[in-house]
């Protein structure tokens, strides 16, 4: 069995204009929903072996938090620098590269492409993965160049609106 969450960063802030996009941080609901989110991640499915995160700062932040969570280091987030500008196909690309020992990854990013990875595995429409969504996608595959759209399915969505 191979799992991956994507996980869009939580909510972020507009306050400082004269931020470049990739280093605007998370605002005050996106400080209260990460580390609900993440907890709620945990109680659900207990552990992670490997967590992946956009270099932006709104991303890598709600990763941390995820990381703090599942008792890792923020030096153990891997930072994929594509994943920040990434498309829906470059994403599908990189998993096949996964580590085979991984069962269970966590990548962190944004939309529209988180969006569209929901839908690529969903045979349900999905109009929009909100911030800090969390979609799980799973595979009953051995290796990660085995995981594709012909045997992985999105099994849960959770995100902050329905707890809040």
């Amino acid at each position: 069995m191979k799992t991956i969450f994507f996980i869009r960063h939580a909510k972020s802030s507009w306050e400082d204009l004269t931020l470049a996009d990739a280093e605007r941080p998370l605002n005050k609901r996106g400080l209260r929903d990460a580390p609900f989110m993440a907890k709620l991640l945990r109680g659900k499915y207990q552990s992670v072996d490997h967590i992946i995160s956009s270099p932006a700062v709104r991303a890598y932040t709600t990763a941390k938090y995820f990381a703090e969570e599942f008792d890792k280091k923020p030096e153990d987030i891997e930072v994929v620098s594509f994943i920040y500008h990434s498309y829906e196909q470059q994403i599908l690309d990189y998993i096949p590269q996964l580590d085979n020992n991984l069962k269970t990854v966590c990548i962190f990013g944004h939309n529209p492409t988180f969006t569209g990875l929901a839908n690529h595995f969903s045979e349900e429409y999905i109009a929009n993965v909100p911030t800090c969504g969390i979609i799980k996608i799973e595979a009953e595959v051995d290796s990660w160049k085995s995981f594709n759209q012909k045997n992985a399915k999105l099994v849960a969505f959770h995100y902050p609106k329905q707890y809040f």
